[in-house]
């Protein structure tokens, strides 16, 4: 690509508003986002999240950005929502302060692989604890919660995700 054609990580990092936490990202809550926040650019799609994703060639894939967490100091902390087919996620990304991906994970969503579905729904406290629920269920059966899994990941203080033992 050329150099004329490169977004700066400072510019990128703008489409992330920052926000007080907690806050919890279900099915429907990027919507919210998506009024506020406009779907990232493919440059950026193809500078920033690539690096952590790895190439989306899919051009029907969405990357909407949903926002960034205060006060990270060492690494900058970003959520965002991609849309791609039978699979939205909203994903964890972390990054050094010059761009550098650190690490990443899915912490919400919805899957399907055309016969079962699967949810999650996460809750991110103010400490960086990000607690995950996630249901199952056949696409022809009644959703059982009992069956429900609960995990929690921890955001280090280095920009690592660590999950929970």
């Amino acid at each position: 690509m050329a150099s004329n054609n490169k977004v700066s990580f400072s510019s990128f990092l703008n489409k992330f508003p920052e926000i007080d936490l907690p806050i919890t990202l279900s099915i429907d809550t990027h919507f919210t986002f998506s009024k506020n926040n406009k779907q990232l650019h493919p440059l950026e799609v193809d500078q920033f999240i690539s690096l952590i994703e790895g190439p989306i060639e899919d051009e029907f894939t969405e990357v909407i950005p949903c926002f960034s967490f205060k006060d990270t100091n060492d690494f900058h902390a970003i959520v965002y929502w991609k849309a791609a087919l039978l699979d939205y996620q909203y994903v964890l990304a972390t990054f050094t302060k010059k761009g550098v991906p650190i690490a990443r994970k899915v912490i919400a969503g919805t899957f399907s692989d055309g016969v079962n579905i699967a949810q999650s729904v996460a809750t991110i406290d103010s400490d960086w604890t990000i607690n995950i629920v996630t249901g199952a269920a056949g696409l022809k059966e009644e959703y059982d919660a009992t069956k429900s899994t609960a995990i929690e990941v921890d955001l280090l203080a280095d920009g690592n995700i660590m999950e929970g033992e």
